[in-house]
């Protein structure tokens, strides 16, 4: 199967490459800076994904039989400062790739998504579950899933992402508002020997639905290998809080828990818009539709340490294809 990607260069996008690549597939992916390894086994595509000539284009060259778009304006601060330039990221770029993908090239289509288009208030949401987002990130993306899913194609949405950084030999950071890098960067200190704390507080995202990216990527390519459609919550069998999934992750890797502090976020990280509190899900229709189990969060965490121990974050040089643009 030949797989098209955007932003192959992100976390959870050079999880869904790896597992393509992993799954036999050949894969291009897009890409504004990224620059991938020389022994790269997929190819990389330059363009602007808010640029529907260049999109559709890239896709249509490369005939692909699964479009999943994972690419996003990663820019909070943008994102409210340049809402006209967040719409086009998002919503734009979605309709621009679902088109290209469903209606041009007669491929199927998966629209990476997240629990933020829950408001935090209740538990458990399964994919039926109505959205209502607080904060523009969950709105534009709920937005994206209403392009796809009025398009024909399928929505992913993951939770709490954990795992390596494929395409980095680095976490991005320490620790966020919500649960991204959050075991990584755990990691990262206890295992040498530095305290780490935890944030805790009413206003960060306190409880998820705990996934590691190469599975959530895994499912994706299940969802376009058999051409589903419909909503898919790609995430753990457990929702856990902040606390609990460091206490197990202290647990899963045998690091010395008398490192592990809890405390009130980083100033500096908070914004005026609003975090949902408890973005937690369920995964009835996932299970039912795909035949499968959701994995529990002590599983996923041993599948992490497996993969943080073989060092699989490397990076040099890119590989070129013949259509990219610039």
């Amino acid at each position: 199967m030949r797989v098209w990607i955007s932003g192959g260069g992100g976390f959870v996008g050079s999880n869904i490459v790896r597992a393509a690549v992993d799954g036999g597939h050949e894969v291009l992916t897009s890409a504004h800076t990224f620059v991938a390894p020389v022994d790269a086994r997929y190819s990389v595509d330059r363009v602007d994904m808010v640029d529907d000539s260049a999109v559709r284009g890239s896709i249509e060259q490369f005939a692909p039989d699964l479009v999943v778009h994972c690419a996003i304006m990663n820019d909070w601060h943008r994102m409210y400062a340049d809402r006209d330039a967040s719409w086009a990221a998002y919503v734009g770029a979605t309709r621009s790739t679902a088109k290209a993908a469903l209606d041009d090239a007669g491929a199927a289509y998966v629209l990476v998504s997240t629990d933020w288009v829950f408001d935090g208030t209740q538990g458990g949401a399964h994919e039926e579950t109505p959205p209502n987002p607080i904060n523009l990130y969950g709105t534009l993306k709920l937005a994206s899933e209403m392009v796809t899913l009025e398009s024909g194609g399928a929505v992913a949405r993951v939770s709490g992402v954990n795992g390596m950084h494929v395409a980095r030999p680095q976490t991005p950071r320490s620790q966020d508002r919500g649960f991204g890098y959050f075991v990584a960067s755990l990691v990262d200190a206890l295992g040498s020997g530095r305290p780490f704390t935890v944030w805790e507080g009413d206003d960060i995202n306190m409880i998820a639905t705990p996934s590691l990216a190469l599975e959530c990527g895994e499912i994706m390519i299940q969802i376009g290998e058999r051409r589903l459609g419909g909503v898919f919550h790609c995430c753990g069998a457990d929702a856990v809080t902040r606390r609990e999934l460091a206490e197990l992750a202290v647990d899963v890797f045998d690091l010395d828990e008398s490192l592990l502090h809890f405390g009130p976020p980083d100033p500096e990280s908070m914004l005026s818009a609003p975090i949902p509190f408890d973005t937690s899900l369920s995964t009835p229709r996932t299970d039912r539709v795909l035949g499968r189990r959701a994995t529990p969060v002590r599983a996923l965490l041993e599948r992490f340490k497996a993969q943080y121990l073989a060092g699989t974050s490397t990076r040099t040089e890119p590989t070129p294809h013949s259509g990219a643009t610039s």
